[in-house]
């Protein structure tokens, strides 16, 4: 029997897991192994045919507010090296910028939240993972820090109408993206209103336009995730 493929799930924050994304890996014969970085992560990638990194309110070097962080550029630099298929989401494809020798900034650009329309550039519209979302597809966002410089050899994938770096691709098969794939509209009932009420948005209004959306989005967002098992599989397949 062929050993189902493993990915490391590194999770920032407790209230930022993996979501949809595990099921849809799992439905791909693909097993996801979420590890919380404060309760310690792996000290390689031994083992493991992908790696997510995901969200959380943090920047990538933000060692003294989550000192696992450290160990994670670690990983993300392995990841890199080896030209692992990896997924950096939102603060995960900050990390991976920063260690890859980007730019990210804290508190600047425009802040995106909610359901945001992501277009592919001409080199996403030809990648073998963002291509699933097509053209254009909305996606869920909740960022309002910046990656201000990719790193060098990267490829844009995707940007916003408000943000150029979206998306973007390291070698073949490290992929970020500034977007939240795992989220759905329902997720956002769970975010800070206080805070998104201080910040001049109409969190019922936020709602509804990702509810209008939900449809779209989660199939953008499916095809992406099984585009990225397939890569996994293909490593895992390859003895890799």
């Amino acid at each position: 029997m062929t050993e189902t493929p493993r990915v490391l799930a590194v999770v920032n924050s407790p209230g930022s897991g993996p979501r949809r994304l595990e099921g849809w890996l799992a439905d791909r014969g693909v097993e996801l192994d979420a590890r919380l970085g404060a309760e310690g992560l792996p000290e390689t990638l031994d083992g493991y045919a992908g790696l997510v990194l995901l969200g959380g309110g943090l920047m990538p070097d933000d060692d003294e507010r989550a000192p696992w962080l450290p160990r994670e550029r670690q990983l993300a630099r392995a990841a890199i090296d080896a030209d692992l298929p990896t997924l950096g989401i939102c603060l995960g494809a900050q990390i991976l910028a920063v260690v890859g020798g980007g730019e990210v900034r804290a508190s600047y650009g425009p802040k995106e939240r909610g359901s945001t329309v992501i277009h592919a550039t001409a080199a996403g519209r030809n990648d073998a993972v963002l291509s699933a979302i097509g053209s254009s597809a909305p996606m869920i966002e909740n960022h309002e820090d910046m990656i201000t410089r990719l790193p060098e050899g990267a490829v844009l994938l995707a940007s916003s109408d408000a943000v150029e770096n979206q998306a973007f691709v390291l070698g073949s098969h490290v992929r970020a993206v500034q977007f939240h794939p795992e989220a759905a509209a329902a997720d956002l009932a769970r975010w800070d209103d206080a805070a998104l009420t201080g910040e001049g948005y109409d969190v019922a209004a936020l709602m509804r336009g990702a509810e209008e959306d939900d449809a779209e989005n989660t199939r953008a967002s499916r095809a992406l995730v099984e585009a990225f098992a397939a890569e996994v599989r293909a490593r895992a397949g390859a003895g890799a």
